[in-house]
């Protein structure tokens, strides 16, 4: 069964409804099961792991799943997306910068990934690097994509079966991006909100602590000045990592933003956990809203850009 969103009528002209009829943003381990050997599905691992925390610092590096993809297993079928160099722009100076355009459809044609492919994305996280993986394709107007609700936690804890070792082979597709840059909002944009040349909403996708600054993860403490926090952990079921339904979603971003008001642009530490707001914000049926790709990996390293410590 696919799962559906509701639509949303709302009174910012500058804003629109998502078609529906062009992809399902969701769809279930069920749904998979059944559509995975369909010849236009091809289905992607995009798990990226943080390693052990050496001494002194508050995390450890982020890890290729590659390794946990051919040992510990993978949904059968599906191909490995390279998070690192394949899907992101490795000569941009930052951490999992989308990719140039040409780079991402030799990217996606490697993959046998056609723009007739309905691809479904999932992690071995809570989904985080899946959504990630869906706003680039989405970006880029790829017509069907979409994550597995609850990624490989809710497809194991089902007792579903996995495969190990390589990927299959795949012959390669010759794959051309349908359209412009979608939900993106660049760091150009973000300065002009906070210095008030522009008007736009900032929603801040850190986990509390760090969004306070309580915990320092990068050169400088805390968040952009006047975002609002809503952690992605927050739009999910926490026993199954499955997405929150729609009223519960619009529920949440109603108690922090005004959607009837100006773009929502979404943000966190490296434009990774925020594409989950990304995705519910769409799955809500809203589309006045944009992710900061570089979001505060870009945004600390001019220390004149303010930093705000606290709530």
């Amino acid at each position: 069964m696919v799962v559906q969103t509701l639509p949303q009528s709302n009174n910012n002209p500058s804003a629109s409804v998502i078609n529906m009829a062009d992809f399902s943003l969701l769809v279930s381990t069920d749904w998979l099961d059944r559509h995975r050997h369909d010849r236009d599905v091809v289905v992607l691992d995009a798990s990226v792991f943080l390693g052990p925390t050496p001494a002194g610092r508050v995390r450890g590096d982020f890890l290729s799943g590659y390794a946990a993809f051919v040992d510990e297993g993978h949904i059968p079928g599906a191909q490995f997306a390279d998070m690192f160099e394949l899907f992101s722009d490795p000569s941009s100076g930052l951490p999992f910068t989308r990719p140039q355009r040409e780079q991402f459809e030799r990217a996606a044609g490697s993959l046998g990934i056609s723009a007739n492919s309905h691809v479904v994305i999932y992690d071995a996280l809570v989904g985080q690097w899946a959504s990630r993986l869906w706003w680039v394709f989405h970006s880029f107007g790829h017509a069907s994509v979409s994550v597995l609700d609850g990624g490989l936690h809710k497809y194991v804890a089902e007792g579903r079966v996995l495969e190990t070792g390589s990927p299959q082979p795949v012959k390669p597709a010759a794959y051309v991006a349908a359209g412009a840059a979608r939900r993106y909002a660049g760091l150009a944009e973000v300065q002009a909100i906070v210095e008030g040349r522009a008007q736009g909403q900032l929603v801040c996708c850190l986990l509390p602590a760090d969004y306070d600054g309580s915990v320092v993860v990068r050169s400088r403490a805390g968040h952009i000045p006047g975002s609002v926090n809503l952690p992605f952990t927050s739009f999910l079921d926490a026993r199954t990592h499955t997405l929150l339904p729609p009223q519960a979603l619009r529920s949440l971003f109603e108690s922090a933003v005004d959607l009837d008001g100006p773009p929502i642009i979404t943000y966190c530490g490296g434009g990774i956990a925020s594409t989950m707001g990304s995705l519910a914000l769409a799955l809500i049926g809203y589309n006045n809203t944009a992710e900061f790709d570089g979001s505060l990996s870009e945004w600390v390293l001019d220390p004149a850009r303010p930093m705000r410590v606290g709530s």
